[in-house]
């Protein structure tokens, strides 16, 4: 889930004021923390001429300033911040704000040599600015670090980073001689991410996106937040950006027949295409219940843009809303439709809503914040009915206790199905569920063919031994990187540790981890929405972190996950010392002899 919010960050990209240092001599930082006989390592491509930098900036900082692992945010110019870190006795600089919505990465989690977004866990690279794990798609620009003999420090930035704050990494284009073809089927964020990085990972042959839908891949996280939003202010890229890099967009087309034994894949649009390698994230679809009346007018879900645009549509001040389900997709459709319409009722199988996810205790403050909105909440019901009128539309809902209740628009966020039926004779095993198993770098039981995003059945890094199907969007992208990199004849092992987000009337509760569990450490005020939820299992180990108001907690969990480490419950009883383990994101894994 994703937060529709959060501001993109942007800036007027003015040239920086070149001031001259009044620290004396000025190199380059490196190695140990001296003011004295400065050397000539740089915090960004070495190979990257002069002539394309700025001349060195002073900021406010000395090296004195910063101890070993921490992290301080500078003013490049008026226009640009840039996150200063000092880790092993180095100073590095990137920038200072998340790619993705703009997060300060300050405030995030410092790992060994990354740092991941306090708000969405999106992580990059300190030494090159990389995106390595998502949400987002741009990596942080990088800058060199040079110090004067009194310890001023002092920045240069690659002019061509200056206009958005934003790097797009290097892309290659098709080369006519090049024969290979390679296919990326779904328009979703891991098809998105996987189209790029190829690109980025040098493959110049033919590169085509097949996208079922007609709108240009875009964010989709943010349809049940914020329905009134359009095309524009939701895709990932313009039109452009793909013709710029010769990827192929077939937009309106979907996938019918995999044959792998020809590696051959059959469209929508009567082509059949020859391909060398293919990944496959053709993601889910909304499931409609088998309820009387579920296909009349007026019966909607919210999956994607022209579902939005329905319900937009239909409504006016007058409407009475009916949400089938207490989970994300209708929570989130509940909040953003009841200042607009006369009501909303939300109806629940559970006794509270988003159980299965956060528990019992945050289930009922969330019901309670709901309710609080004016949402009015019928849990622990279903229902067993919907009835139209003369003109084929919703007039009312029968619950399951016979309650009737009047509605001009059901909106149903009652689950997903996987969109997999067009791999039936394939070759490709695909679960009873709908989801494929893969191996630890997405390739499935046969060669050549990749698959990722929510219909991969995969490993995860963490507690969990078994594959697991996971729905998130942070993993979906990191699974289109993964792929690609392997594709293109790299070899990257899944690391990814599950981290989602949502944000109901103004609060947003993060989650990280992945697990199940038998107890619910709670630390903070459920009240006041700043809260800390450890979940533990039978082994007395935290399996997953939940957070509101209580950034960053959530994202150096999931940062201490991905290092291998674990957390125990006697770290977190005491609450005098439960943050302590936080301490550890900067240490490394002791060796074991």
């Amino acid at each position: 889930m994703g937060s529709v919010n959060c501001k993109e960050y942007k800036t007027t990209g003015s040239t920086p004021k070149k001031e001259k240092s009044t620290g004396g001599a000025v190199g380059s930082y490196q190695s140990k923390c001296s003011n004295q006989s400065p050397s000539t390592t740089m915090s960004t491509e070495e190979s990257t001429p002069d002539s394309e930098y700025t001349s060195a900036v002073p900021v406010d900082c000395k090296v004195t300033d910063l101890k070993e692992n921490e992290m301080k945010q500078v003013d490049f110019d008026e226009d640009t911040r840039v996150l200063l870190v000092k880790q092993k006795d180095r100073l590095l600089a990137v920038g200072a704000k998340c790619t993705h919505y703009g997060a300060p990465l300050q405030t995030g989690a410092l790992g060994l040599g990354r740092v991941r977004c306090p708000w969405h866990g999106a992580c990059f690279n300190l030494e090159n600015g990389d995106i390595e794990d998502f949400p987002g798609l741009d990596s942080l620009p990088c800058y060199r670090v040079e110090v004067g003999n009194e310890g001023q420090v002092m920045l240069r930035a690659k002019r061509s980073d200056l206009a958005n704050n934003k790097r797009l990494k290097n892309m290659v284009r098709r080369k006519p001689d090049d024969q290979r073809v390679f296919i990326v089927v779904g328009g979703g964020p891991s098809g998105a991410v996987a189209v790029e990085t190829i690109r980025q990972e040098g493959f110049t042959g033919r590169l085509i996106f097949v996208c079922r839908e007609d709108y240009l891949p875009y964010d989709r996280v943010k349809i049940s937040k914020a329905m009134n939003l359009e095309i524009e202010q939701l895709r990932f890229r313009d039109e452009e950006f793909y013709k710029e890099y010769d990827i192929e967009l077939w937009q309106g087309v979907a996938a019918e027949k995999l044959d792998t034994a020809q590696k051959e894949l059959h469209c929508s649009n009567g082509y059949v295409v020859k391909y060398d390698k293919i990944y496959l994230a053709t993601g889910c679809s909304a499931f409609r219940p088998p309820i009387p009346g579920v296909n009349l007018e007026n019966v909607r879900t919210v999956r994607e843009l022209a579902d939005t645009k329905a319900i937009l549509a239909s409504i006016t001040p007058e409407s009475r809303v009916v949400c089938l389900g207490s989970s994300f997709i209708a929570l989130e459709a509940a909040a953003g439709l009841v200042s607009k319409v006369q009501s909303v009722t939300v109806v629940g199988r559970e006794n509270v809503p988003l159980k299965a996810a956060f528990g019992a205790e945050i289930g009922q403050r969330v019901l309670q914040l709901f309710e609080d909105n004016k949402v009015t909440m019928r849990m622990e019901s279903g229902i067993a009915e919907i009835v139209g009128n003369e003109d084929g539309k919703v007039s009312e809902v029968v619950l399951v206790d016979d309650t009737r209740l009047p509605c001009d628009l059901l909106i149903l966020g009652t689950g997903s199905k996987l969109n997999t039926q067009f791999l039936a004779k394939s070759g490709v095993k695909v679960n009873r569920n709908g989801s494929v198993d893969v191996t630890d770098f997405l390739e499935s039981n046969v060669p050549d063919v990749y698959v990722g995003g929510d219909i991969a059945n995969a490993h995860i890094h963490g507690l969990a031994h078994d594959r697991v199907n996971i729905g998130h969007y942070q993993l979906a992208q990191y699974h289109g990187r993964v792929a690609a990199i392997n594709m293109c004849g790299g070899v990257k092992k899944l690391e990814a540790v599950p981290f989602f987000f949502t944000l109901i009337f103004g609060k947003g509760i993060r989650y990280a981890g992945h697990g199940s569990y038998k107890d619910v450490i709670i630390d903070g005020s459920m009240e006041d929405f700043k809260f800390v939820a450890y979940f533990i299992n039978e082994a007395d180990t935290v399996t997953a972190v939940a957070s509101c108001g209580r950034d960053p907690i959530v994202a150096q969990f999931a940062e201490l996950i991905s290092q291998g480490k674990c957390l125990g419950r006697g770290q977190i009883e005491d609450p005098a010392t439960r943050e302590e383990w936080t301490k550890k994101l900067g240490q490394p894994l002791p060796q074991v002899r």
